[in-house]
């Protein structure tokens, strides 16, 4: 992109080595992605997969039958009794997991003759996706292809001894590893393979890596390199034996006579191309740019009460470069593509009650469609799956998505008593949301998500079959994960009646179905869903029921669903509901301080036009030591638990402060940040087929030059002053408002 800020934004730079794997320096390519870390003289490259899982006994796992006991599951809660439906709800009551996501194995690459170390760096260079590791005497580049699907390392720091380990942190000892270097005719390869346990699932995974450069030595499980080499690895997980090693290695081999800038300008092609179509300055002064990344996170620790612009300009661009390198075959996980040990948090997998679509919130506006795509495989790899949970547990048709999945399936069978997700209605409207918000953004054809929408809209259809004596439908069994009213004891019970956010879904999908259908068949329901409430604090309540009073603490949000992201309750057109769900978001506390609480929080804010709550939410990340020196993020304050959940949702949020969009209706600086008072977005794309091609703003002026594929009338707001602009198709436009003058020009921009 030109005319964009300086290179230095768009990478990192480190003068200390990662002496733990999460600070490594991160590479992807929405597949495989590799972790790079250690001494400049020891170094270890941690080679990830999406699909490695560790088998648990789950991947045949199936929901419980539970369509007979709903008229009991249903007069339980409605006679207060909602402790015993819950039980009802857990079938046997084991709390079953996910196949835990794990990481492969090592690469090891240790200096046979080591000497000094004078200048030490090491960057991640966003826009090509390298990890880059250099000094005086010699430099490593490594990089994950999306164009190859391979894991490519060039090394340039004398001999050195190569060799691929299994031994990562909590490896369990079940799964058992074989190492190998060998030659096959000219060719010398390094083989790694760990064989899971019988445990109902894949048979195990494989690392193949070709060696190419002057070979001094090949046995046991090292090879000995003279002066620069090239190593290329292909990575495999068998379902069932034999093993594929013949064929990683016919891959390898068509390879062979490639170097590495040609590897990486095709590389770049792909990857360059969509993480630069985005961009944001925020007038940092070049000094502060130029900080080593440990620099940057020391300058926000010591004033933790403000943004440091410097750190958030380089979380925008990291956040957009961890978010695409971790999309491909799969969208991210709830660490992205990349851990280096065995002992994930909630199995690494895909958490959706609320962090797979926090992670996403950037993906379509950031104009980052490879992101959305990614989503769109795992939706459909599962919707068989959803409909199999909306016949076993609601004997109704349609879709029924999990709250979580390890990406080999989508059977919904993580129940409890105290986590009743078979209670909750929403997930495959969340989950579809972003899909369909790509068809707003870009105008392209829905395709088969059209006939997924109708599904979610019949599986609401077939299940709000109770009403009250009003003919009001009554949303029982409702949960708003992951909490609950209190009882007459004081404690929590989750399964409830009328949770906010099954309200607001139900609500936007029979809207949606009748329009991507053509037909409304679902007015007369849609008519009879209850109203939001509104509590006698003046908030937005959690459950349209009266008497429940719930956890005002809890790190989840689920009732501001109508804000964020349906746009359905705003400031300008529903002002009485947009005040009270401010007032909700105002007395909700921070529990533990998790990330993707006090993002999705953020995320609400901007859309409530308050910068400076936005600003609060950013706060609690920032300032509270949650980014590793990679700029992951963790879940919880003082790096504790590696989560991608805070890295890939950042930059919607300051998106979101910056701009917001509905078919139609453009808005400009809704929620801009205290102290971010000047500076440029590049790119973004509007839903409405609307791309803001340069947002600038300064104190009282805002300026914006759009660009639509079609013609439209579009509504234009901002906080000098508002307009209708007539956008003339592929014809920039640009309007202005504030001081000095008030203009909308078309022309070339």
């Amino acid at each position: 992109m030109t005319g964009g800020p300086p290179p230095a934004v768009h990478r990192i730079v480190d003068t200390a080595p990662a002496t733990r794997w999460e600070d490594a320096f991160l590479s992807g390519n929405g597949e495989a992605g590799i972790m790079v870390y250690g001494r400049p003289h020891a170094e270890r490259i941690i080679v990830n997969h999406h699909r490695f899982v560790l088998p648990n006994g789950t991947r045949d796992a199936r929901p419980p039958e539970l369509a007979a006991l709903l008229p009991r599951v249903r007069e339980l809660i409605l006679a207060g009794r909602r402790a015993e439906a819950s039980r009802l709800l857990a079938g046997d009551g084991v709390l079953r997991w996910t196949q835990s996501f794990h990481p492969g194995f090592a690469l090891t690459i240790d200096a046979v003759a080591p000497g000094p170390v004078d200048d030490y760096r090491r960057r991640t260079e966003f826009g090509t996706g390298e990890v880059v590791v250099e000094w005086a005497g010699g430099r490593r580049r490594s990089f994950v292809s999306r164009a190859a699907a391979l894991v490519v390392t060039h090394l340039d720091a004398g001999a050195c001894e190569v060799g691929v380990t299994g031994e990562l942190p909590g490896r369990p000892e079940s799964v058992r590893y074989t190492v190998a270097a060998y030659r096959r005719g000219d060719l010398v390869f390094l083989r790694v393979r760990g064989r899971y346990p019988d445990a109902g699932g894949a048979y195990g995974f494989e690392g193949l890596t070709l060696l190419r450069g002057d070979v001094a030595v090949v046995g046991g499980d090292r090879v000995v390199v003279r002066g620069p080499a090239l190593l290329m690895t292909v990575l495999d997980r068998p379902d069932a034996p034999p093993w594929r090693t013949g064929e990683l290695a016919e891959r390898l081999a068509a390879h062979a006579g490639a170097d590495y800038e040609s590897l990486l300008a095709r590389h770049v092609a792909l990857h360059g191309r969509a993480y630069r179509r985005v961009s944001l300055d925020l007038a940092v002064p070049a000094a502060q740019r130029d900080l080593p990344v440990g620099e940057l996170l020391a300058a926000q620790d010591a004033d933790p009460g403000t943004l440091c612009p410097a750190l958030l300009e380089r979380l925008f661009h990291a956040g957009r470069y961890l978010l695409l390198s971790s999309s491909g075959v799969l969208p991210p996980r709830l660490t992205g593509l990349w851990l280096g040990s065995w002992d994930a948090a909630w199995a690494g997998d895909f958490t959706t009650d609320a962090n797979l679509s926090l992670q996403l919130a950037g993906a379509n506006v950031g104009a980052l469609p490879e992101v959305t795509a990614a989503h769109a495989n795992l939706v459909r790899g599962q919707v068989d799956d959803w409909r199999r949970n909306a016949r076993a547990i609601y004997g109704a048709r349609g879709l029924l998505a999990p709250s979580r999945t390890d990406g080999e399936h989508g059977h919904l069978f993580h129940l409890h008593e105290d986590w009743p997700f078979a209670a909750w209605l929403p997930g495959a409207h969340w989950l579809l949301y972003p899909l369909y918000e790509h068809h707003l953004v870009t105008g392209a054809p829905l395709g088969e998500v059209a006939g997924w929408l109708v599904e979610v809209a019949d599986f609401f259809s077939d299940v709000l079959t109770v009403t009250d004596e009003a003919g009001t439908v009554v949303l029982v069994p409702s949960y708003s994960a992951e909490t609950g009213p209190y009882d007459e004891r004081g404690r929590a019970v989750h399964v409830a009646v009328n949770a906010t956010m099954d309200i607001a879904a139900a609500r936007h999908a029979l809207r949606t179905a009748a329009e991507v259908s053509g037909v409304d068949r679902w007015a007369g329901l849609r008519r009879r869903l209850p109203a939001y409430r509104v509590d006698g604090r003046g908030a937005l309540a959690e459950w349209a029921w009266p008497g429940y009073h719930g956890d005002d603490e809890h790190r989840h949000v689920s009732h501001l669903y109508p804000v964020w992201p349906l746009d359905e309750i705003d400031p300008d057109d529903t002002p009485e509901l947009a005040r009270a769900a401010h007032r909700a978001l105002s007395l909700r506390g921070d529990e533990d301080l998790s990330a993707h609480g006090s993002l999705h929080r953020a995320l609400a804010a901007a859309r409530l036009h308050d910068g400076a709550l936005t600003a609060a939410n950013l706060r609690k990340i920032l300032g509270n030591d949650m980014f590793f020196r990679s700029l992951m993020s963790a879940h919880n304050p003082g790096l504790v638990t590696y989560n991608a959940d805070a890295a890939h949702a950042l930059p919607a949020v300051l998106i979101e402060s910056l701009v917001q969009s509905r078919p139609g209706l453009l808005r400009l600086l809704p929620a801009p940040l205290p102290r971010l008072d000047a500076g440029v977005l590049r790119g973004v794309t509007c839903r409405g087929r609307v791309g803001v091609e340069e947002l600038s703003w300064s104190p009282g002026r805002v300026r914006a030059r759009l660009l639509s594929p079609v013609a439209q009338r579009l509504r234009v707001r901002s906080p000098y002053g508002e307009r209708d602009v007539d956008l003339v198709a592929v014809t920039p436009v640009e309007v202005a408002f504030g001081a000095p003058e008030q203009r909308a020009v078309a022309g070339p921009g």
